[in-house]
Order: C-alpha cells, then sequence, then structure tokens
C-alpha cells in the first residue's frame, strides 16, 4: 500500500539514479562544473522533484502531467550524459543506462495507468 510518495518505486529509481548521475557529473572537468555539470543536476533532481509534486496533486491528471515532466527530464539527462560521453569525459555505466531505461518505462505506465 502506498502512504505517500517515498513509497512509489519509481520515486526511489530515481533517487538512486540521481546518486549515480551525482558520482557521474564529479567526473567532468573543471570547466564544465558550471555548464554540463550544472545542467546535469538540475535535471536529474527533477525527475523524483516531479514525481513527489505530482503525487500531491488533486487529480490524477496533474499528477500525470507532472509525471511527463520527470520523464521529459530523464531525457534531458540521457541526452547530457550522451554528449559528455562523446566529449571523452567519461564512459556512461550500463548500470546507469538500464536504470534511465527502467525509470523511462516505469514513468510511461505510469502516466497511461493514470490517464486510462
Amino acid at each position: 500500500m502506498v502512504k505517500g510518495f517515498k513509497d512509489l518505486l519509481v520515486w526511489q529509481k530515481s533517487m538512486a539514479l540521481c546518486r549515480m548521475v551525482y558520482a557521474l557529473q564529479k567526473m567532468l572537468p573543471k570547466e564544465e562544473i558550471y555548464g554540463l555539470g550544472d545542467q546535469l543536476r538540475r535535471a536529474i533532481i527533477s525527475v523524483p522533484s516531479n514525481i513527489a509534486e505530482g503525487y500531491g496533486r488533486d487529480s490524477d491528471a496533474d499528477f500525470a502531467h507532472f509525471l511527463t515532466i520527470a520523464r521529459g527530464s530523464l531525457y534531458e539527462v540521457e541526452t547530457q550524459l550522451e554528449l559528455a560521453e562523446s566529449l571523452g569525459y567519461f564512459t556512461v555505466p550500463g548500470d546507469v543506462r538500464s536504470c534511465i531505461e527502467e525509470v523511462g518505462r516505469m514513468l510511461t505506465g505510469f502516466v497511461n495507468k493514470l490517464r486510462n
């Protein structure tokens, strides 16, 4: 039984992903700390934050809207990680890629469930 947003598996997984991405962004060069690093941090924290905010809204439609925002932020993170990797800053580990895919599937499924 879900008593709050912290009980949602998608929120828990997105928090784990946050910790992974924070660890990766620390590997960026100094010149990217305030560029790509800031963007990564803002985008990744937006994922669980929007899940939590949507949970606190009054309707399924509002919740679904915030879940789509979370999904958009997730795609933003994926893009930024791909860029960092292509620039040679680090290699995105498989567990991070898998977690991104899993959270994305969970968000999409949750949105579909709320809209039906």
